[in-house]
């Protein structure tokens, strides 16, 4: 289960610009956290699990690393196929770019998900499985 994951990004307002345009779709929000991170998550009532971002370097991060050099992949459950749709359109307009249109996906059964890059290069996912995916 997830607790919480974090990733870094090199422009804070360009971040907060694109998880602000994709939480209404997932029905998430996103929170401010401190001057250098944000939030994103269900709720005040409902805090955890949670994505940290920020541009504060880690003090468990490797010598070299930086904001979008080892890409990370996440992927948020949506409670529908409109849901993944909304969720690629909201990404694409708010500077993300697409990394594989909403559909199924070939061997994955009941799934439907859309791939989207943030302004970073972290590869950002949205899906439904079961029969909320047919």
């Amino acid at each position: 289960m997830l607790d919480h994951t974090g990733i870094v990004v090199s422009d804070l307002a360009k971040a907060r610009l694109f998880y602000d345009a994709i939480a209404d779709t997932l029905g998430l929000a996103t929170k401010s956290n401190s001057p250098e991170s944000f939030l994103f998550g269900r709720s005040a009532e409902e805090p955890i699990p949670y994505l940290w971002i920020g541009t504060t370097r880690p003090s468990y991060w490797a010598e070299g690393s930086r904001a979008g050099l080892n890409q990370m992949h996440i992927a948020f459950v949506a409670p529908s196929k409109e849901a993944v749709d909304a969720f690629h359109s909201a990404a694409i307009a708010a500077g993300g770019r697409d990394n594989g249109a909403p559909g199924p996906r070939e061997g994955a059964g009941d799934y439907y998900g859309a791939f989207v890059l943030d302004p970073d290069g972290n590869n950002i996912e949205a899906c439904v499985r079961g029969a909320a995916a047919g």
